[in-house]
């Protein structure tokens, strides 16, 4: 009898510490998961604002210079024809600065483009101005005459065969200019009525790089 009712005790004693054990594991375990919050997004800082401001205003500005460079500095032309052998071959294609005439007057030695008498529909020529307004030009002896006087500073061509209506003195008035191509001998200019005096503001702009592969560089 002391057996059983010992066994009896042990069992319930054993009972009792199992129920404890659980009423401990239920308090630690409430079987509700781990609360998660969604981080809280910060709004854009005023430095953020500057920084953006600050990038839209030089993307403008760059694309603002880099117009106004092909625009007065890039503005492509054709060569056509072999007048301004050696310079310029036929086919080079050149660039124009179209800003350098309105901070100077067109010089003697400059290359320009133009278009003969302001026809739209002509393409354009390039030549070397050779008479500056009011100067009288002719041409004889093969020679450049400058206000009678023969021309050898800026001047890039001799022996010139066909003077043209340029035998007599041509006098040029206050915004014109007389043009000569550097091969004389394949060239329209100035010397041919149907070209004759170029005026100011038939000047395109001032040819001051040739593109041309194997001619590529600053053009004088």
């Amino acid at each position: 009898m002391r057996d059983l009712n010992f066994r009896k005790k042990r069992r319930k004693q054993a009972l009792k510490r199992r129920k404890q054990v659980q009423r401990q594991e239920l308090k630690f375990d409430t079987g509700k998961s781990a609360l998660h919050f969604q981080k809280e997004k910060k709004p854009h800082s005023e430095k953020d604002v500057k920084e953006i401001l600050n990038w839209t205003v030089q993307i403008v500005i760059v694309c603002m210079i880099a117009f106004v460079l092909v625009f007065y500095f890039g503005q492509r032309v054709s060569n056509a024809g072999d007048s301004m052998r050696p310079v310029l071959k036929n086919g080079d294609i050149v660039l124009v600065n179209r800003l350098v005439y309105n901070a100077s007057r067109p010089k003697r030695g400059d290359i320009i483009a133009f278009k003969p008498n302001g026809n739209e529909n002509m393409h354009y020529y390039i030549k070397r101005i050779v008479g500056l307004p009011g100067e009288t030009v002719q041409i004889k002896d093969g020679k450049v005459y400058i206000d009678g006087k023969e021309q050898q500073e800026d001047i890039y061509v001799s022996d010139i065969v066909k003077p043209g209506i340029a035998d007599e003195e041509i006098e040029l008035g206050g915004d014109e200019y007389f043009v000569l191509g550097d091969n004389t001998s394949s060239s329209d200019d100035s010397r041919m009525a149907d070209i004759g005096n170029v005026k100011r503001s038939e000047i395109y702009g001032k040819i001051w790089f040739d593109l041309s592969v194997g001619n590529f560089g600053f053009v004088k």
